[in-house]
């Protein structure tokens, strides 16, 4: 019987059912499995401690379970207050020995106190999603940082964040940007984040898409898939950007492009994935038709100004589970999903374990190419080499059953001499 470790979840009776959604996930992630029997025999993380901040998904525990079997003396924390499924995290503490603080709707309060419970662990090795361990280390925690020997972040939100503390010369050790990997967010951002986000307005309202005005802001590899997945429910997209490339490519792949202040006056649906602050502002809340649906699918839930929104509200009537009309004293009623947080993991369960399973290879090698440059690596962003997205993609090709073609030397040659061409 393994000995049970501190925790704080919300019931570990739940345990059973969670280690069944495990293994459930794990049937579908080919890639991370190859590499957790790596891990297994080469030990690349015996005897150093790893905090990660993550989405407590049966997705999440695969990696989490992946990394403990490497070595890696291993802590949970949330990585959002409402993302948690707590039969994972029951299952992770009584079966797979995996200490967890997180618990589904926990306040703000909570959140921050399970942050820092994690870094009570003192880790050498920190997995990040949005940044907030590594913002909390270097803001509180600074005594951590000599221990440390780098950490890995999953998300767009967090790579911002990481990118800011490099520039003003505060981030003071290496980390790696696992979103920039192709792998990643070709995949995982764009088919990952397309459905899910499509999933989580769904369940949260049952309507239907089709003949909707569907309004996606920003057009990065996230708003991209979403886009592209409304479309192909039969909704009538528009999109919103402030990069005039994106906004660009967005009207070269068919799309209606206008700011956010004319698509506020005729969407029905809309959805924020951008990483910024008061994409949706109150102003362009207080302007939709009434019945509107506000989502977000950032990290953050700042891209709908749902706090300024709230002078305006006259009641709030919570029609169902992370559906709440907001009855504005302009006469209009406003329905905000999932209190403004990530629609896809509060009101669904994130993305499905196929694509994560490229994703989280890019996390589980990205920690082990980390520990093998161990004081080689300069206090940056790094991204993991294209050889190691060329190995991921080849593994997922090969899980897939899918074959594809190799070069003969003649058309190698072709390719890397300047002398050939014209004949």
């Amino acid at each position: 019987m393994q000995t049970m470790t501190k925790y704080e979840i919300k019931d570990i009776s739940l345990a059973q059912q969670g280690k069944k959604n495990i293994e459930w996930a794990q049937k579908d992630m080919p890639v991370l499995n190859s590499i957790m029997e790596r891990f297994k025999k080469e030990q690349p993380f015996k005897g150093l401690r790893l905090s990660a901040s993550v989405h407590v998904t049966k997705e999440t525990a695969a990696l989490c379970i992946a990394l403990k079997a490497g070595g890696a003396d291993t802590v949970l924390a949330a990585s959002n207050p409402l993302s948690t499924q707590d039969d994972v995290a029951a299952a992770l503490v009584k079966y797979y020995d995996i200490p967890v603080y997180a618990i589904a709707g926990e306040d703000s309060q909570t959140y921050k106190k399970h942050i820092e419970m994690a870094l009570e662990h003192r880790p050498n090795l920190v997995i990040d999603d949005g940044c907030d361990l590594v913002a909390t280390i270097h803001s509180k925690k600074r005594d951590l940082i000599p221990d440390i020997i780098g950490s890995c972040e999953e998300t767009t939100t967090g790579i911002i964040r990481l990118k800011a503390m490099e520039a003003e010369g505060k981030l003071e050790f290496p980390a790696l940007g696992v979103n920039n990997s192709l792998t990643k967010h070709l995949f995982d951002n764009r088919y990952g984040t397309g459905q899910s986000a499509l999933d989580g307005i769904i369940r949260a309202t049952n309507i239907l898409l089709a003949g909707k005005t569907f309004v996606v802001c920003g057009y990065g590899w996230c708003s991209r898939g979403a886009a592209a997945k409304a479309r192909g429910m039969g909704a009538n997209v528009i999109v919103t950007e402030v990069d005039p490339l994106k906004a660009l490519e967005a009207v070269m792949d068919g799309f209606r492009v206008m700011p956010i202040a004319k698509a506020s006056l005729i969407g029905d649906i809309f959805l924020s994935i951008t990483g910024d602050i008061n994409v949706i502002s109150a102003q362009n809340m207080m302007s939709m038709k009434s019945g509107a649906f506000v989502a977000n699918a950032g990290h953050f839930d700042v891209e709908a100004d749902v706090n300024g929104l709230r002078e305006h509200v006259r009641e709030y009537k919570n029609i169902r589970p992370n559906l709440d009309e907001w009855v504005l004293d302009n006469g209009k009623s406003i329905y905000i999903l999932a209190q403004g947080r990530l629609v896809n993991l509060v009101c669904a369960e994130g993305h499905p374990a196929s694509v994560m399973d490229m994703s989280f290879a890019n996390q589980a090698l990205g920690m082990e190419f980390i520990v093998k440059n161990k004081g080689k690596l300069e206090n940056k962003m790094y991204t993991l080499p294209i050889s190691v997205d060329n190995e991921i993609a080849r593994l997922k090709l090969e899980s897939m059953g899918v074959e594809i073609d190799t070069l003969t030397p003649q058309q190698e040659k072709y390719l890397n001499s300047w002398l050939e061409g014209t004949k």
